[in-house]
């Protein structure tokens, strides 16, 4: 399978985009096809990405990272916190660690939620210059932080990804906790 400029855009090829390890896109997908998706197509695949999460018993939070000159994906992941047990795995740091050791101010990251404070920290720390947030309807907090740091942050909510979150929220409120400010604020809300 090959995808070019004349694919349909369906969210069954955005799924195959999505699942597919970043490293192998290249056999799947021509540049042609990258460079026509749109803003909320790369959201889109970050949506899918949380529904990987959530599927996976996780947190739904997912994010993409494209070359702003091809548009080409260069990192994606979803958040495993709970997965992998480890408190740092977010959407955000999954797809920086799947990018690797890149120039990130030649990038942007769409990520489903609004960053968690080390997630901005890295974010900045990293030198990115574009945020594409997917839902500050379920939370929402540092992207003032980010702009005043330099960094555009744009606000393209996608209303699948904030069903999803929502509905994450209501049926799991210690692990949202949990991933927004660890074990200790599960147990401090619980005294």
């Amino acid at each position: 399978m090959q995808f070019t400029s004349e694919t349909a855009i369906t969210d069954e090829v955005l799924k195959t985009v999505a699942l597919t390890p970043t490293g192998e896109l290249s056999n799947i997908a021509e540049d042609s096809f990258f460079q026509k998706l749109s803003d909320q197509d790369f959201m889109r695949i970050a949506v899918l990405l949380a529904q990987q999460s959530y599927t996976e018993d996780g947190c739904p939070i997912g994010a993409v990272i494209i070359d702003n000159q091809t548009r080409r994906i260069v990192g994606k992941g979803h958040n495993t916190l709970v997965q992998d047990n480890d408190p740092y795995n977010h959407g955000e740091t999954a797809a920086i660690r799947d990018a690797g050791r890149i120039d990130f101010s030649k990038t942007t990251i769409f990520t489903t939620l609004s960053p968690c404070d080390v997630c901005a920290a890295l974010m900045n720390m990293r030198g990115f210059k574009n945020v594409v947030v997917g839902d500050v309807t379920n939370a929402s907090g540092n992207e003032e932080l980010l702009r005043e740091q330099g960094i555009q942050v744009d606000i393209l909510e996608d209303s699948q990804g904030i069903e999803l979150y929502a509905k994450y929220k209501k049926e799991k409120p210690e692990l949202d906790l949990e991933d927004w400010g660890g074990v200790a604020a599960v147990n401090r809300s619980k005294s």
